[in-house]
C-alpha cells in the first residue's frame, strides 16, 4: 500500500494507463491540481518502483516521456474498480443527501 499512497499516484497511473505515452508537461496538464515538483516526486517514486519507465528522448529542449511498465499495468483491474467504486460512493451520498433534504 505504500507504494501507491499519496493523494496523486492513481490518478497519475490511470491519465498513463488511458493516455499511452506522455510527455511531463501533458501530465502536468492532464492531471489537474497537481504541482510540477510533486509530479516530479511522484513519477520518480513510481519509476522506482517499476510502475513508470521513463523515457528521455534526444531532442533539443530534451523531451521525457513516461509510460506505465507492463508490471504497473497489472494495476488496472484495481484502479477500475476503485474508480467504480467511488463513482457509487458518490451517488449514495448525493442521494442520501436529497433524500435528507426533502
Amino acid at each position: 500500500m505504500d507504494i501507491l499512497s499519496g493523494k496523486w499516484k492513481f490518478h497519475i497511473l490511470g491519465t498513463l494507463m488511458q493516455g499511452g505515452k506522455m510527455r511531463f508537461m501533458d501530465l502536468l496538464r492532464e492531471v489537474d491540481g497537481i504541482a510540477a515538483k510533486m509530479l516530479s516526486k511522484e513519477l520518480q517514486d513510481m519509476e522506482m518502483n517499476k510502475l513508470v519507465s521513463r523515457t528521455t528522448l534526444n531532442t533539443k529542449p530534451i523531451t521525457v516521456e513516461y509510460e506505465v511498465t507492463e508490471y504497473g499495468k497489472t494495476l488496472e483491474r484495481i484502479i477500475d474498480e476503485i474508480a467504480i467504486w467511488g463513482i457509487e460512493y458518490r451517488k449514495a451520498l448525493y442521494d442520501k443527501e436529497q433524500t435528507d433534504l426533502k
